[in-house]
């Protein structure tokens, strides 16, 4: 099976009137199946466009919107965002290939919309039990999706934004927490409880497509 046909392998003594029917019985599996793969091609990872471009769909706290182009006479790219992804892209980049130029000003988007939102959460979530952090950054790390320094310095994944609401808010209050609990105990996961109820949805989603959303830098 490919993106665009599927080939069906059987038995010599098969006629192809059964073959037709065997076909037929699955057949929605074979639309489904169809529609992965074609979704794959799309989003080799799952989460990042293969090239940057018009009409490349991008991940944005869970949902897919599409880049739209639009010439410029900034110097550099801007991105906007109201519904779906708007490009501004000097002229000068239209001639040429730009998709390398957009996949960077996108990225430096997504980045300063990380930061905005983690800073929100620890607000929110800090509060409850002064757990506040010495300093916190966004970093890009491929390994790990939060950190929290004996320091109670806080990196967090970049990546996060890019995952449901819900998960981006799990990893920082899973961080703040470590302020107080630096191990993984009981006591710590019923103060992660305390903050979110339902953390272990997060979790789940986290262990279910981390893998897709880490290949996303390539």
């Amino acid at each position: 099976m490919s993106a665009d046909k599927v080939e069906v392998v059987g038995p010599l003594q098969v006629t192809d009137r059964q073959i037709q029917q065997f076909v037929t019985t699955k057949q929605q599996w074979i639309l489904q199946a169809l529609q992965k793969m074609q979704t794959r091609t799309t989003h080799p990872t799952g989460f990042a466009p293969a090239v940057y471009q018009a009409g490349a769909e991008v991940v944005y706290q869970g949902q897919s919107c599409l880049l739209a182009v639009q010439p410029s006479k900034l110097k550099t790219i801007k991105i906007e965002f109201n519904g779906q992804l708007l490009a501004h892209i000097p002229q000068a980049l239209l001639e040429g290939d730009y998709s390398l130029a957009l996949k960077n000003a996108v990225t430096r988007w997504l980045k300063k919309q990380a930061l905005l939102k983690v800073q929100q959460l620890v607000q929110q979530h800090g509060q409850k039990k002064q757990l506040w952090p010495r300093s916190l950054s966004i970093k890009t790390q491929k390994s790990r999706w939060g950190s929290c320094g004996i320091h109670n310095d806080v990196h967090m994944n970049w990546l996060l934004i890019m995952a449901p609401p819900e998960v981006l808010e799990y990893v920082v209050v899973h961080e703040l927490c470590h302020i107080q609990v630096r191990n993984h105990s009981q006591h710590f996961w019923a103060l992660v409880t305390e903050h979110l109820p339902n953390y272990k949805q997060a979790r789940q989603w986290l262990k279910k497509n981390g893998a897709g959303l880490m290949a996303s830098l390539g």
